[in-house]
């Protein structure tokens, strides 16, 4: 595997589950494999569990690690083609990448959506340059429309604490004051319709995401009728993405906070969360703190998921 973006990078799912217990269970079994080879992290945006998860994953795995913030301690970015370079941003991402490459082996890119044209977002401009440019293998640490890294994460999270084989799992849209990008509920819908769930999204007219994450996915507008019965609760804000509204807010309704009269409509459900999570606008203190939330779980896998897809990056070199 040299790249990674989407479930389908991955393969079977099954395998990367039963191969992901087995680094869970010895994270260092494989610590030679990444000896003498060096990790790049590049990261337009800021981070605590991506950063920290990975560069313990690369660390498992023997790796020599080094961490770029573009927007701290290096230049500033130009990132179009054609653009004179009369501003603030004296160097350009198409002379940065390959002296990146450089400098090491794998690398791996963290570039939000910038809301400033949808095209351009959902295109993977930043990320695509690095595959392009950069000479070497290339995985997302989350991207403008995608983070692999959280939704396989995810998947190891829920196959540990199922209790049937296929679960109920819902992605509900939760309320939140700033606009955020699509791309964690764009890679939740995409791995858990791969995994076979019974998985249902439900969100207020006019957030609707693109069909080509969501297709298999039971849509469902009303809240309380798409909890009824779930095993897991994901909960998650996004902005609009259809046009003219693409990279908005268009509610803020208070009704869709996840409490503990929504989870009392599940199947005595398991509470989920790719954190930071906003307490009290996306979920209630109660809800979070309680016996059902597997946030933190959740995130401790964080780590698996980051050490399977380098160890399979490191098996192809």
């Amino acid at each position: 595997m040299r790249y990674f973006k989407s479930v389908t990078d991955i393969g079977d799912l099954k395998e990367a589950v039963r191969e992901a217990m087995q680094v869970k269970a010895n994270r260092f079994a494989y610590k030679k494999l990444g000896q003498d080879k060096t990790l790049l992290m590049i990261f337009f945006n800021s981070s605590l569990r991506t950063r920290l998860s990975t560069q313990k994953a690369a660390m498992n795995l023997g790796m020599n690690v080094i961490v770029l913030d573009v927007n701290q301690g290096a230049w500033k970015l130009e990132t179009e083609r054609g653009v004179i370079m009369d501003g603030d941003k004296p160097e350009h991402l198409l002379e940065a990448i390959p002296v990146m490459g450089c400098y090491c082996d794998v690398i791996g890119v963290r570039s939000f959506a910038r809301f400033e044209n949808k095209q351009d977002d959902y295109e993977e401009k930043i990320f695509n340059q690095f595959v392009k440019y950069s000479g070497r293998p290339v995985f997302a640490m989350e991207t403008a429309t995608v983070h692999p890294l959280q939704s396989f994460a995810d998947l190891i999270t829920i196959e540990e604490y199922k209790t049937v084989e296929r679960p109920r799992v819902v992605l509900t849209w939760a309320p939140h004051p700033k606009a955020l990008p699509q791309a964690v509920p764009n890679s939740f819908a995409q791995w858990m319709n791969a995994a076979g769930y019974d998985f249902v999204i439900t969100h207020p007219h006019g957030y609707e995401l693109s069909s080509e994450f969501t297709q298999g996915a039971t849509i469902e507008y009303d809240q309380d009728k798409a909890l009824a019965g779930a095993d897991f609760v994901y909960a998650k804000n996004w902005s609009a993405y259809e046009d003219p509204n693409y990279g908005k807010v268009l509610s803020t309704d208070r009704s869709w906070t996840i409490t503990t009269e929504k989870m009392a409509l599940t199947n005595n459900a398991r509470f989920m969360h790719c954190l930071p999570v906003r307490r009290n606008m996306i979920v209630t203190d109660d809800v979070i703190e309680s016996e059902r939330s597997i946030v933190i779980p959740e995130a401790a896998n964080r780590e698996i998921s980051a050490q399977v897809v380098l160890k399979r990056i490191l098996e192809s070199l």
